[in-house]
């Protein structure tokens, strides 16, 4: 073929990929979007759900907590899904899957069957939302647009989980015909769109050496989970049987078998899901340790939240939603400015707003014994405000803090697993936060009336938020002192800084990924 030929084929490429790629990101981020209103949503309905399906609290915390869990489990295996079967076909498997789900979420007849459901969206996250960086690395090469495609993902972001409560509240305060059922409606239109922008203008990609999927390893961790998380939740209700205790008891020796079979397939060169040797890098077990106890602290705020203010005080979903917005309110005094200048100084900022955390949500937990049943949002927005400045000095940079000292190549392998240990300490923050709210009590049904004792319920299980961020305070000394390549030791300019020269949350170098194919 002639060159001239070659290269008018190749400029028209070009120009056909510069006009598709900001379409094809607006899919991806239509769909993040879609996940992450879904996790928060929920909160603000859990009333209406509970009474209208007649389900216990222990149904409630897994209609969070089951999303949670299969979202964790799933984040490392969905994201070599993506690496071996193509990112852009396993993104549109994934979006489909949500989107399916969610209807039967919205259909869903009986507690159990919602649950399932819920489990089932968490699992499509899992496979779907693994893709998102991938595919931004694989549009945007480098410079200024991936610059503005990060930017526009962290927007996303940020308005996902602030907006999901809201937007729940906006729904079930308008008495519509379908009451709770639209929060999971809603998804139905915006899946198809997303699904339709990612077949018309996404490229496929998949990584250069794909990483083979560790069957067995991946069946372990799942077993080991679920045998603690289970008895977690159900067993207060149940009145602490025996089989509770054996289940938590076994998850001890299967999730060691979970560390020797990863030993064992490293060192015969076969593919792991968890890296061992990660694991003999201090900074990042501590991280690993802090991001789980910070996230269950967190999770457990929004649960207690929900059953303090609607279900004993007998406040309107709107008024919660409303008022819970001064947690991110107080993140959006301090994220902008941590992640702008903290970098050099980042381990001392996360030394700071994990304490801030704690003593925002001390405060608050005595702002709700104090009050009881006269609480009022003005006695709650300082306290959660402040709590989440402490938030908006950790949350922007800890994730790079805590990659900071790993080599680049097991940046993606290392992101993976972080980010499993998040959604963990969320769904095991569901379930610890339940045990202390009812204390001993057991069997109890949600309430037809406003109970004021939870109140004082409510303040007890805040006190063991404020004990989860005081802990990762203690383990914040344990962290490296900077995010890699920043400080008075980082790189002159032009020059790359090993680890620290890509975007922590890429999977990968731009060198790990391959177009297969450019049809539409």
């Amino acid at each position: 073929m002639p060159f001239a030929v070659r290269s008018r084929r190749a400029r028209r490429h070009q120009a056909r990929h510069r006009r598709h790629q900001w379409p094809a990101l607006m899919a991806v981020l239509l769909a993040t979007f879609m996940d992450l209103v879904d996790v928060t949503i929920v909160g603000v309905a859990l009333r209406e759900i509970q009474t209208e399906l007649g389900a216990s609290y222990a149904a409630g915390q897994w209609f969070t907590a089951g999303y949670a869990l299969t979202f964790a489990l799933l984040l490392v295996a969905g994201g070599r899904l993506g690496d071996v079967h193509g990112r852009r076909r396993v993104f549109m498997l994934g979006v489909a899957g949500f989107t399916v789900a969610s209807a039967l979420a919205a259909a869903a007849p009986s507690p159990g069957l919602l649950i399932a459901a819920r489990a089932a969206q968490g699992a499509c996250g899992g496979v779907m939302v693994p893709q998102v960086m991938s595919i931004i690395a694989t549009e945007f090469r480098a410079g200024p647009q991936r610059t503005l495609a990060l930017s526009l993902y962290g927007i996303v972001l940020g308005a996902g989980q602030a907006g999901g409560p809201v937007l729940g509240g906006l729904l079930l305060s308008g008495d519509l015909p379908l009451g709770w059922r639209l929060i999971f409606l809603v998804n139905l239109p915006v899946g198809a769109i997303a699904l339709a922008g990612a077949w018309r203008w996404m490229r496929e990609s998949r990584a250069d050496r794909p990483p083979r999927l560790d069957v067995p390893g991946t069946l372990l961790v799942t077993l080991g989970a679920l045998l603690l998380a289970y008895p977690l939740v159900q067993g207060r209700e149940l009145g602490w049987p025996a089989w509770t205790v054996v289940s938590m008891a076994a998850a001890v020796p299967v999730l060691y078998a979970f560390a020797r079979l990863q030993r064992h397939r490293a060192r015969r060169g076969l593919a792991v899901l968890v890296p061992p040797s990660l694991f003999r890098i201090r900074s990042y077990t501590a991280g690993l340790a802090l991001l789980f106890v910070l996230f269950c602290g967190v999770s457990g705020y929004f649960i207690v939240l929900t059953w303090t203010l609607q279900f004993g005080l007998g406040w309107s979903p709107l008024k919660v939603a409303l008022t819970g917005l001064a947690w991110p309110a107080g993140i959006a005094c301090t994220a902008q400015l941590t992640n702008r200048f903290g970098q050099p100084r980042a381990r001392a900022l996360v030394m700071l707003g994990t304490p801030i955390m704690a003593a925002g949500t001390v405060g608050l937990a005595w702002s709700w014994a104090a009050n009881g049943a006269a609480l009022a949002p003005r006695h709650l927005v300082p306290w959660l405000v402040g709590a989440g400045i402490g938030m908006g000095l950790t949350i922007p940079i800890l994730s790079n803090l805590v990659l900071g000292e790993l080599p680049a190549a097991d940046a993606g392998a290392a992101s993976g697993v972080l980010n499993s240990v998040i959604q963990l300490g969320n769904a095991m923050g569901v379930a610890l936060a339940g045990v202390v709210f009812f204390g001993g009590a057991s069997g109890l049904a949600p309430p037809s009336a406003p109970v004021p004792e939870y109140a004082g319920w409510g303040a007890r299980a805040l006190l063991f938020s404020a004990a989860a961020f005081a802990l990762a305070a203690l383990l914040a000394p344990l962290l490296p002192r900077r995010v890699a390549g920043t400080g008075p030791y980082a790189p002159p300019p032009g020059r790359r800084s090993g680890p620290g020269s890509e975007p922590r949350n890429n999977p990968g170098n731009d060198g790990d990924y391959r177009l297969i194919s450019t049809r539409r």
